[in-house]
C-alpha cells in the first residue's frame, strides 16, 4: 500500500471507530452512572457538568488501535516495513505498550473516583509511583534496544550520546509530558483538540523524513482525537477522564522518541508545556508569596475562562497557538538536519 494513503487510511479510520463507538459506548457510561464528580475547587459555572460520562477515551484507545492495526498489517503482509526496523521497532511498539499501560493508570483512579466515590480518586504518592514504575519499564527497553549506547538527536547538532542522562532526561520527559497532557484535560474539547494539532505536526515530521510508521501512528492519533472531538466539544457529552488524558501522554511521547527527538515535544506539545508551567508557576508564587496568586486560578484555561472567555474560544486560540508552535518544530527539525 502507498505510504501517503496508509497514513490518510489510518486517520480516516480511527475517526470513523470512534465517531461510530460514541453511539454505543456513551450511553453504556451513563448506564453504569460513571458519571464526572466536579470539585468543588474548581469553577462554580462547571456544576452544571456534573454527572456527565468520564472515561470515554476507552473510544479513541480503541479506535487508534484498531486503525494503526489494520493499516500496519496490511502493510507488513505486502512487504511494506515503513521504516519499523530495529530500534525504531522497538521505540515505537513499546511506547504503545507503555501508552496503554498509562492508560490503565488512568483508567484506576477514575474507577475510583467515579465506582468506589471517592472523589480524589489515587493518591499523588499512588498515581506517581505508577508512573514511574511505567517510565522505568519503557527506558529500560529503549535502552537495550539501542545497544545500550543511548542517543537522541538534537536540532542543529546532530546525534547526542546520552550516557547517565538518558535515564534523568526520560523520566523527566515522560513524568512531566502525562501530568502536563493531564492538566491540558480541563474544559471541553481542550486536550482532543490541542493533540490533534500535535498529531499534525508530527505526521509532518514523519512524512518529510520517511518515517510512515511512525506516521501512521500518528495519524490514527490524529483521527481518534478528532472522532472524539465530535462527542466532547462544548458542550461535551462524555470526558475522556484519566483513561484517555494519560493514554494521549504515553503516546505523543512515544511518537517523539520514535522519531529519536523527545525534546520536540517543547515545540509540537507546547501548550502542554504552558499548562504545565502555569500550575508550578501558580504554586510556587502562592508558597512564596504566603497566599498570592499570579492566575486568578491555574492551569492556565482556567485562568481565561475567569477572565471571560468562553471554552470555545479557548479550545480554539490554544489550537492555534500550538499549531503555530509545531510548525516551527516541523521547520527546527528539518532545517536542524534531522534525517530519520
Amino acid at each position: 500500500m502507498n505510504s501517503t494513503v496508509s497514513i490518510i487510511l489510518s486517520a480516516v479510520a480511527a475517526f470513523g471507530i470512534t465517531a461510530v463507538l460514541g453511539f454505543g459506548i456513551i450511553p453504556w457510561l451513563h448506564k453504569l452512572k460513571f458519571g464526572q464528580t466536579i470539585l468543588e475547587e474548581g469553577p462554580k459555572w462547571h456544576k452544571k457538568k456534573q454527572g456527565t460520562p468520564t472515561m470515554g477515551g476507552i473510544m479513541f484507545i480503541i479506535g487508534i488501535f484498531v486503525a494503526a492495526a489494520i493499516v500496519l498489517i496490511i502493510n507488513y503482509a505486502t512487504g511494506n516495513k515503513l521504516g519499523l526496523t530495529g530500534d525504531a521497532s522497538t521505540k515505537l511498539w513499546a511506547g504503545l505498550v507503555m501508552a496503554v499501560a498509562f492508560g490503565f493508570v488512568g483508567f484506576a483512579d477514575d474507577y475510583i473516583k467515579v465506582v468506589k466515590k471517592r472523589n480524589l480518586g489515587l493518591s499523588i504518592a499512588q498515581k506517581s509511583v505508577a508512573q514511574l514504575v511505567i517510565c522505568a519499564g519503557y527506558l529500560t527497553s529503549l535502552f537495550l534496544a539501542m545497544g545500550k549506547d543511548p542517543y537522541m538527536f538534537v536540532p542543529f547538532v546532530g546525534r547526542v550520546g546520552l550516557g547517565f542522562w538518558f535515564w534523568i532526561l526520560g523520566v523527566c520527559v515522560l513524568y512531566g509530558a502525562i501530568n502536563a497532557v493531564n492538566f491540558t484535560d480541563g474544559i471541553d474539547g481542550l486536550c482532543s483538540s490541542v493533540t490533534a494539532t500535535a498529531a499534525i505536526s508530527f505526521i509532518a515530521i514523519s512524512v518529510m523524513h520517511k518515517c510512515f510508521g511512525v506516521g501512521i501512528i500518528a495519524a490514527a492519533l490524529l483521527g481518534g482525537c478528532l472522532g472524539f472531538f465530535v462527542w466532547n466539544k462544548y458542550p461535551a457529552k462524555v470526558f475522556m477522564g484519566d483513561t484517555g488524558s494519560m493514554f494521549l501522554g504515553g503516546l505523543v511521547v512515544a511518537i517523539a522518541y520514535a522519531l529519536d527527538c523527545p525534546i520536540i515535544l517543547l515545540l509540537v506539545g507546547f501548550i502542554y508545556v504552558v499548562e504545565a508551567m502555569s500550575d508550578v508557576i501558580q504554586i510556587g508564587y502562592f508558597k512564596l508569596t504566603h497566599g498570592k496568586r499570579i492566575f486568578k486560578m491555574a492551569p492556565i484555561h482556567h485562568h481565561f475562562e475567569m477572565c471571560g472567555w468562553s471554552e470555545k474560544k479557548i479550545d480554539a486560540v490554544f489550537c492555534i497557538v500550538n499549531l503555530i508552535a509545531g510548525v516551527i518544530g516541523v521547520a527546527v527539525m528539518s532545517l536542524g538536519g534531522f534525517m530519520g
